[in-house]
């Protein structure tokens, strides 16, 4: 166990609500430890796995598309949760987190410890800014990611060799 935690906002600012994980990402600098790895993807699934290399806590952060939509809901999900979700209904990207994480898992390259904080979103059409709902959740969804933060670290000190529960 390294200890190392990885929080990744995952979306595109120019693209609406989908820009609220990197919104997440960029309002915990300067509130995390230092050696919290804060990270923006695109969701690419090579690239969230080399950002999760050697990692044993990822906090992602995502929009979310349901039908039908509740613009602000904030989820917090398993990895396992999130992996079953359908293509184009768990994310805002091509291929989703859902298929990151199951990818992840079949090559034995998911972290130990994994949980997503997600957003159902409004609208991911091309612009800036995010929605009246989605920003108006933001601070809760910010809380709920730096309580995950705070639940790693503790976990790093009472985990036994073996490894410890699943974070919430």
């Amino acid at each position: 166990m390294t200890g190392r935690v990885v929080v990744t906002g995952v979306g595109n600012p120019l693209r609406g609500d989908d820009g609220a994980g990197p919104a997440v990402v960029e309002a915990l600098r300067g509130r995390v430890p230092d050696d919290i790895v804060l990270a923006v993807s695109d969701g690419e699934p090579g690239r969230m796995l080399e950002l999760w290399r050697g990692a044993d806590t990822a906090i992602v952060v995502e929009a979310l598309r349901l039908h039908p939509a509740r613009p602000g809901e904030l989820h917090t999900l398993t990895a396992a949760e999130a992996a079953g979700r359908a293509s184009g209904t768990a994310s805002t990207h091509a291929l989703g987190l859902g298929e990151c994480l199951a990818l992840a898992e079949a090559l034995d390259l998911l972290p130990p410890q994994v949980v997503v904080h997600a957003v159902e979103v409004a609208d991911v059409e091309l612009g800036t800014g995010l929605s009246e709902p989605v920003r108006s959740a933001l601070p809760e969804l910010i809380e709920r990611v730096g309580a995950s933060v705070r639940r790693a670290r503790e976990g790093e000190h009472q985990r036994p060799a073996s490894g410890g529960a699943p974070l919430p």
